[in-house]
């Protein structure tokens, strides 16, 4: 971004095959309890570290569609960016997310629609190690006309038991 308040998205003519983006997300405890209160899903694992303990991971883990969710937000935030509209998602969770991680979005445009503006993106997110945590495509709406926009930064949200 050239500027932090101001990203430019890219227009399906500008985009060609084999461009790339990535985005980088550190996965914490209050991330994961609003994803948990923003989606309904409070399964123990990813919220109850007692629970967590007991499982085959030993720990919290972070919801799989918070990782899916990191993906959309490379889109709309990197390639292409703002005014792409999302058509579908095909993703594959490969290793746990922990409370700590580093995750990396890394997106590369693979094939684009001879008469539509669609794109298939490929996504792979990685953590810190550099292991594969989650791989898919992602199938989207490019903009046709090229669009600065000031980023609104969200709500302040506070968490009460």
């Amino acid at each position: 971004m050239d500027n932090p308040l101001q990203i430019t998205n890219k227009t399906f003519n500008e985009i060609n095959l084999g461009d790339k983006a990535s985005y980088i997300r550190l996965v914490t405890e209050r991330e994961v309890q609003l994803f948990a209160a923003v989606s309904g899903d409070h399964n123990p694992v990813h919220l109850d570290p007692s629970y967590a303990a007991q499982t085959q991971f030993g720990e919290c883990i972070a919801h799989g569609m918070l990782t899916g969710a990191f993906i959309s937000a490379a889109i709309a935030m990197e390639l292409p960016g703002p005014g792409t509209i999302y058509l579908g998602q095909q993703i594959s969770f490969r290793a746990p997310v922990l409370l700590g991680d580093t995750l990396t979005v890394d997106l590369e445009i693979i094939s684009k629609h001879e008469s539509k503006p669609w794109l298939t993106i490929n996504c792979i997110v990685s953590n810190q190690s550099g292991k594969k945590v989650a791989i898919g495509e992602a199938s989207v709406m490019a903009p046709s006309s090229k669009e600065t926009v000031t980023i609104v930064p969200p709500p302040g949200i506070q968490l009460v038991d």
